[in-house]
Parts: C-alpha cells; structure tokens; sequence
C-alpha cells in the first residue's frame, strides 16, 4: 500500500507481524478455554488492555468486540471480530488505529500443547505507524511473550 506522509515523503506500508509460541503443560481444550472463556482472558492479558464484549460474548465466527487499551484521555480501541473459528483456533479480524488479524492456534503435543500466537497488521496513518514503530514496537513484542507466559500460568494452575 502507497501513503503520502503529510511532510511529502511517500512511506510504502507493508504488514508486518510477531509471532510467538509457548509451550504449555496442560491440554489442548483447557488451552483453548483460556483464549475464549473471558474470565480466564482477563487473567493473562495486560491489565491496561480490556476486551469487552460487543453484546453476548462469543467466539464463534461474526462475534465482535473491543480491545480498549486504557492509557488516560486517548483509550485506543481495536474493533474485532471472530473471522475464523476451529476447534483450537481463534482468529479475530481487527480496525482501528491497527488493521489486521490476531491468530491463536493450539497444536497438541506429546508434553500438552504448543500454543502459537501471530499478530498481523498494518497501520494506515503514517504518523502512528511511526510512533508505533519508533516507541511501541519492541514494548509490544515483549509484552505478547509476557502474556503467553501468563497464559503458561492460568492453563496450568486449572
């Protein structure tokens, strides 16, 4: 995709994406259970970010939501929804400040279950893909393996 940046530069925005995976002793079922059940989610996500159903909560494909990331004044929302839904995998489609896809996929195992997350995306505006890219993107990817590490946690103390 082409953008013109507003001081004239032209800044060709590609996806980009992080990818993680971790390895939990504890099956797939209960796995999965920690990425759909809302209650267990609330348990490893970041406490500044807070999904919030849109109407009944779900996982099945169509379901929306809200990711609200709580910083004062600004609370960005990623808008989602359910765009992919198997037995062991989860994929939310999202827009807002990101566009792209947040794909969840627990793959049995001789040890339980190896968990794969991969976050796709890109961002439209040119100034926050900066920002983003400059002063967010290693928090961020820091932050996912702190979550799966969570995750780890509350899949294997259940």
């Amino acid at each position: 995709m082409l953008s013109l940046f507003p001081l004239g530069y032209l800044v060709f925005m590609s996806p980009q994406f992080f990818e993680q995976s971790i390895q939990i002793n504890a099956n797939a079922t209960m796995v999965e259970r920690c990425i759909t059940d809302l209650g267990l989610m609330h348990r490893w996500l970041n406490p500044v970010l807070v999904c919030e159903p849109v109407g009944e909560w779900s996982t099945d494909v169509g379901s929306t939501s809200r990711f609200v990331i709580q910083i004062p004044v600004l609370q960005p929302t990623l808008n989602s929804v359910v765009i992919e839904r198997e037995p062991g995998l989860v994929v939310w489609g999202f827009e807002g400040f990101f566009q792209g896809c947040d794909r969840w996929e627990c793959q049995p195992n001789a040890q339980g279950t190896l968990l794969l997350n991969r976050f796709e995306f890109e961002i439209p505006n040119p100034l926050i893909s900066w920002g983003f890219n400059t002063f967010a993107a290693k928090w961020t990817q820091q932050d996912m393996q702190a979550q799966l590490k969570r995750l780890k946690r509350v899949a294997e103390n259940n």
